[in-house]
C-alpha cells in the first residue's frame, strides 16, 4: 500500500511562514498560527512541506488503509487561505452561516483574508471540530 506523501516532519514552521511572499498573506497565517494554537492547546509542526498543522490521530479505513492526520491545520496556498477542518462542515450550518465571506471543499474551508471573516466564528469553529476529532478517533 502506497504511503502518504504528506507526513508530519521536523521542518522549521517559522521558517515556511517567512518565506510566504504576500505581505498581508504572511500577516494573516501568523495570526492564524496563533488563533489555532489557542483553540487547539497544541503546538504546530509542518506536515509535508506546505501544511501547518495541530495535533494528530490515527485513523483506519475498512479498506485496512490506515494513517496518522493532523486534527487541524492551514496553509497559505497562492490562491488563497486553505484552513483544515478535519470533521467537516455538514454539523455546522448555523456557524458556518455566520462566518463571512468563505468557501468550502469536504474538510477545506478557503477565505481570501482574515478581515473577510469573524474570528470569533472560526475559533468555534475549530474548537467544535477538534472536540468532534477527538470524540471520534480517541
Amino acid at each position: 500500500m502506497a504511503e502518504l506523501k504528506t507526513q508530519q516532519n521536523d521542518a522549521s514552521v517559522e521558517e515556511f511562514l517567512n518565506a510566504v511572499k504576500n505581505e498581508s498573506k504572511r500577516a494573516d497565517s501568523y495570526r492564524i498560527l496563533e488563533l489555532m494554537r489557542e483553540v487547539t492547546g497544541e503546538e504546530p509542526t509542518m506536515w509535508g512541506t506546505s501544511i501547518v498543522g495541530y495535533g494528530s490521530y490515527h485513523y483506519k479505513y475498512a479498506s485496512g488503509r490506515e494513517g496518522d492526520w493532523f486534527l487541524a491545520g492551514f496553509s497559505p496556498r497562492k490562491q488563497n487561505l486553505t484552513l483544515y477542518i478535519m470533521a467537516g462542515f455538514d454539523e455546522y450550518d448555523d456557524l458556518m452561516s455566520k462566518l463571512g465571506k468563505h468557501k468550502t471543499g469536504k474538510s477545506c474551508l478557503y477565505i481570501n483574508k482574515l478581515a473577510d471573516i469573524d474570528e470569533q466564528i472560526l475559533r468555534e469553529l475549530v474548537k467544535k471540530s477538534i472536540e468532534y476529532m477527538k470524540t471520534a478517533y480517541p
